[in-house]
């Protein structure tokens, strides 16, 4: 497919992705489904339970929320609270953690 594409983004079924690894509390259970992947670079919808993570990217990600409310807060610098229809962009090499406030469900691109 050329130009790959998904309906109702907020609505669409997802797969069981299993625990968060990143979580740093409780199990964080999430979901998600691809809809474009490229050797490491892929597209898609990610659904992730509440609580906290800590992440260190390896990749550049943008991310729009269609579900939930977290907030960001980088290594160092300031805390973001990101909700729906907010967009978000983690740059290679970003560090720090995620506190997931409700349920979110994201659209992400990983490249």
């Amino acid at each position: 497919m050329i130009t790959p594409s998904l309906s109702a983004a907020a609505d669409a079924d997802l797969e069981d992705w299993g625990p968060l690894q990143e979580a740093t509390g409780d199990p964080m259970a999430t979901h998600g489904l691809e809809i474009w992947v490229d050797g490491d670079a892929s597209a898609g919808i990610w659904q992730c339970a509440p609580g906290p993570s800590r992440w260190t990217l390896e990749t550049n990600e943008v991310i729009y929320l269609v579900a939930g409310r977290m907030t960001v807060t980088p290594d160092g610098g300031t805390p973001l609270d990101v909700g729906v229809g907010d967009v978000a962009v983690f740059p290679k090499g970003w560090t720090g953690t995620w506190d997931v406030h409700e349920t979110v469900r994201k659209v992400y691109s990983i490249f």
